[in-house]
Order: C-alpha cells, then structure tokens, then sequence
C-alpha cells in the first residue's frame, strides 16, 4: 500500500523526489505519514481538501480489505 500512495502522490506534486511515506503497521490501525516538499502541500490537499479526502477514502477501503483501519498524516 505504500508503494501505491507513493506513485499518486508523486504525480500530483511539482518535486515527486521529495515525496517520502513511512508505514506504522500496528495491530488494528496502519499509520502513513506522508510528506511532501515545500510548496507542494496545496497540491496534495487540493481544492477545500477534496484531493486528500479521496486518497483517505482510497486508503481506507484498501486497508478494510486487511481488516484494519488506515490514517493518513500529511506533513510537510
């Protein structure tokens, strides 16, 4: 699941080389911490938070296939 949220991220933003995303795998819950490079935030939140809410929806749907449950933080 990193690998995938890595390549959309990456193709959202200006500097696709600054974008990194560490999994904390717990026993329910799988925490991404996704961080992108200065300037790019916007990007990956997109227009009043439509852009980060799809790929919460994305992440949330492929981890409730694992029977977990998926946070996205993004930093930057």
């Amino acid at each position: 699941m990193k690998e995938f949220l890595e390549f959309i991220i990456r193709h959202l933003v200006d500097k696709p080389n600054e974008v990194h995303v560490n999994e904390v795998d717990g026993e329910r819950t799988v925490v991404y911490e996704l961080r992108v490079g200065q300037g790019d935030m916007g990007k990956v939140i997109g227009k009043h938070g439509k852009t980060a809410k799809s790929v919460r929806t994305l992440l949330a749907a492929a981890a409730a296939k694992s029977g977990k449950r998926a946070v996205l933080e993004i930093l930057e």
